[in-house]
């Protein structure tokens, strides 16, 4: 009879988290690439769901001390990062909010003047 390798219940559970990773980097790229409302929809879905599914995996495999978490971050190098992030994306939201506007049908006033400002 053949000796055959069994695998562990760590290294199965880490196997599958691996692939929860990769499998979440796919549907958020494609979530993001979908032009299909609904199609997004759906990726975005299976997305929220995927990251459920391996926070959960996360949470068990760390309680049985499978997983090694990395090294602990400053609290404060975590707050400069996340206001970047803030700015970038209020500055994105501004910008794709001015080129929507720009694209916009302008529709017509009683005094038959633009409601767009002037610019300089």
């Amino acid at each position: 009879m053949l000796n055959k390798p069994t695998l562990t219940d760590e290294d199965i559970a880490s196997t599958i988290l691996s692939d929860l990773k990769r499998v979440t980097r796919e549907y958020a790229t494609a979530a993001t690439e979908s032009v299909c409302p609904e199609i997004r929809q759906m990726f975005t879905q299976m997305l929220n769901s995927t990251l459920t599914m391996q926070g959960e995996l996360y949470t068990i495999m760390q309680q049985n001390n499978m997983y090694n978490a990395s090294s602990p971050v400053i609290k404060q190098e975590v707050d400069k990062q996340l206001k970047q992030y803030q700015q970038t994306q209020q500055k994105t939201s501004q910008f794709v909010q001015q080129a929507q506007a720009a694209q916009s049908p302008i529709p017509p006033n009683s005094a038959g003047t633009s409601s767009m400002p002037a610019y300089q």
